[in-house]
């Protein structure tokens, strides 16, 4: 959220010149101005601020896409005036729709003799959301016919998760249950979820490619005790996993490891389009095992826009495009193509995992074997962790985003760094990237040495210490 300002809390307007070299004129910043502008002026304007951004190739913190091929580009201009809701207006764009949700719900091994259903969404937030409210019903709807509470609805998932679970959760007053890390295992394990369950529970979440470590979760060992407990007590509790990051990258890389929907439980999987999809933001999808998963009155039928069309999302309206530029790499680069790509990345992050390993400065948390992502935590123990906060930091002054931050709760005394490996990152920016990190390890130790210098004699603690 934002807060709504105005002039006199900030007297800065912004000043320019551009275009006319006679022209100088100043705009304020919080309210619209009384005139317009010349179109070279905007866009110089908002082109020269966003050069205060950090660069796109650099950052390492976000999974996001931000390079596509020039056809690509063309065909994001060309889309970017179609509102992919408007299926009357824009048919061609839903049976393009459509294709997308087909191919990949059969990329999640969504079982031949059911009626698999889906759509595309805003992100992976939406997609989460869609999915556990469906879940969510499915359970209020079977509860009532038993004649029972429908109360204390409860789903459960681990420390490890995006954000929108907890949105989840808040936004839709169901009971969280949150499954603890260990400080030396990051990731859930199906004896963990055990204790948590019982007959209000709408959902256990699992996640393939944590954000925190680029792990997965044990999403068979938990399908199996689901299975169990179904034949034991008849509760049948469905997994909705969490592919945000990694349902892109398990079909072509590890294929043999069942996560998806070869798992009787698994009843819904949602993923990140614009991560390793290789699209844009923002772009995510759900997909259901069966069309009996999704309530039926859960789904909207919207006939203001001409014609008749049915509608399941919490956003509304949105560009066609990233859709479109979805089925143009599904075209473009076929499995073989996402095959190529995604194990050259994966080969990318373990050379980097390498690299940072020579330093001898840090260990791994993880190997890049299931997600492209390098999580290390100081080697040396007995230095102080703010070390990873002073690094990332002085990162930014060779222009790369590196973020350092605490595990979540149980595991929160470690402390890491992440690097997240994308298509445009190659061998030669790995080894740029462990240079500047040496650099910048140096750096500190010869900050650590002069504020030492500086203090001897005032009782100072030094900058590291």
């Amino acid at each position: 959220m934002h807060s709504v300002k105005n002039n006199a809390e900030d007297n800065h307007d912004l000043h320019f010149a551009y275009a006319d070299r006679q022209m100088d004129m100043t705009v304020p910043k919080y309210e619209i101005p009384d005139s317009g502008v010349d179109a070279r002026v905007a866009y110089r304007i908002i082109h020269d601020e966003m050069q205060l951004d950090g660069n796109p190739a650099l950052n390492l913190a976000s999974f996001v896409t931000t390079w596509m091929e020039p056809e690509a580009n063309l065909l994001l201009q060309e889309t970017a005036n179609k509102n992919i809701v408007d299926q009357d207006e824009y048919p061609q764009t839903e049976v393009i729709h459509q294709r997308v949700i087909s191919m990949m719900g059969r990329m999640f091994n969504a079982p031949v003799d059911k009626d698999p259903v889906g759509t595309c969404t805003i992100g992976s937030s939406e997609a989460i959301m869609l999915g556990l409210l469906a879940h969510k019903w499915t359970w209020k709807e079977r509860r009532e016919k038993e004649g029972k509470s429908t109360a204390t609805p409860n789903v459960i998932f681990s420390a490890d998760v995006h954000t929108c679970w907890e949105k989840f959760a808040r936004y839709f007053d169901v009971e969280m249950r949150v499954v603890p890390l260990k400080e030396d295992q990051f990731y859930m394990t199906a004896d963990q979820v055990e204790e948590y369950i019982d007959e209000n529970t709408i959902a256990v979440g699992c996640v393939v490619g944590t954000t925190f470590t680029g792990q997965l979760d044990d999403v068979k060992g938990v399908n199996e005790l689901l299975l169990k407990i179904k034949a034991d007590k008849g509760w049948d509790i469905p997994i909705h996993v969490d592919g945000a990051s990694g349902g892109f990258v398990a079909p072509f890389v590890y294929p043999e490891v069942e996560w998806d929907f070869r798992l009787e439980q698994v009843r819904s999987i949602n993923t990140s389009n614009h991560k390793f999809g290789l699209v844009y933001p923002g772009v995510g999808t759900v997909v259901f095992r069966d069309r009996s998963d999704l309530p039926e009155h859960l789904v909207f039928n919207i006939t203001y826009l001409g014609g008749s069309m049915p509608n399941y999302s919490l956003n509304f309206s949105r560009a066609s495009s990233m859709v479109l530029l979805q089925y143009y790499n599904f075209l473009r680069l076929g499995k073989e193509g996402y095959r190529k790509i995604m194990q050259n990345i994966m080969d990318n992050a373990q050379y980097l995992e390498g690299k940072l390993i020579e330093s001898g400065h840090f260990e791994l948390l993880n190997e890049s074997k299931y997600l492209p992502t390098v999580t290390v935590r100081l080697k040396d123990r007995s230095l102080p962790n703010k070390i990873v906060y002073l690094l990332s930091d002085l990162l930014r002054q060779y222009g790369w985003i590196v973020p350092a931050y605490p595990l979540p709760p149980k595991a929160d005394t470690v402390h890491v760094l992440r690097m997240v490996v994308k298509e445009n990152f190659s061998r030669d920016m790995a080894e740029k990237f462990a240079e500047d990190l040496e650099t910048c390890w140096k750096q500190l130790g010869e900050e650590e040495k002069e504020f030492k210098n500086m203090e001897a004699n005032q009782g100072g603690k030094g900058l590291i210490c």
